[in-house]
């Protein structure tokens, strides 16, 4: 197999709640505690060795001797999937579920771009799109942040760390697109996307491990 492109650790990241996540859900229907098990199993291995998951699926694509661009196809099956447990805030107040429904979408507008990114006049009308739900998910963190639901210095440290992190990320995504309309490469754009959705997880996940026990 010839791979187009080399394999970025972005891929790492998303492989498991990307494309792992939703097989395990079908799983879950029939026998939950086999997938819980399957799971936590997964899980246990990428925390010892992180990208294995990513190495097993290069690994069938090689003996199948496809050649598959997987930043772009992770793209895109975020699109397809629905947001599980793992990531949502159960916590009933407005506020976190404000946090769920920003995240779901915004990470679905991203999933878009591989099929609107070579279509000029679509595209600009997505990166419009992209740039008010990463407004609108900053000002929902910024309201938890500052919330009198945070009573521990160290979780509000959390988020406003999770938060900076995704403020960088959006910067290089926005960095990425004017290389893009200079130069033309799709890939940095497929690259930069799939970190945005990674940093949106971990703000959520970050949120969920604070505040779901409380």
């Amino acid at each position: 197999m010839t791979m187009s492109e080399d394999k970025p650790p972005i891929c790492a990241n998303l492989i498991v709640p990307v494309l792992i996540r939703p097989i395990i859900h079908k799983i879950e229907k029939h026998d939950p505690m086999a997938a819980q098990t399957l799971l936590n199993a997964i899980n246990k291995a990428e925390a010892t060795e992180p990208g294995i998951m990513l190495d097993v699926v290069t690994s069938i694509l090689k003996r199948r001797d496809l050649n598959v661009n997987i930043t772009e196809s992770l793209l895109k099956l975020q699109g397809h999937i629905p947001e599980f447990d793992d990531h949502k805030c159960k916590r009933p107040e407005e506020l976190f579920q404000d946090l769920n429904r920003k995240t779901y979408s915004l990470k679905k507008i991203l999933s878009r771009i591989p099929d609107e990114i070579n279509d000029r006049k679509t595209f600009l009308e997505t990166i419009k799109e992209i740039a008010s739900a990463i407004k609108k998910l900053l000002d929902c963190v910024n309201e938890i942040s500052n919330s009198l639901q945070i009573t521990s210095p160290s979780d509000k440290r959390a988020i406003e760390n999770r938060k900076r992190d995704f403020i960088k990320d959006s910067k290089k995504f926005s960095q990425t697109l004017k290389e893009f309309f200079r130069e033309g490469q799709t890939q940095t754009v497929f690259q930069s996307a799939a970190q945005l959705i990674c940093a949106t997880n971990t703000i959520q996940r970050t949120v969920k491990t604070k505040f779901d026990s409380k």
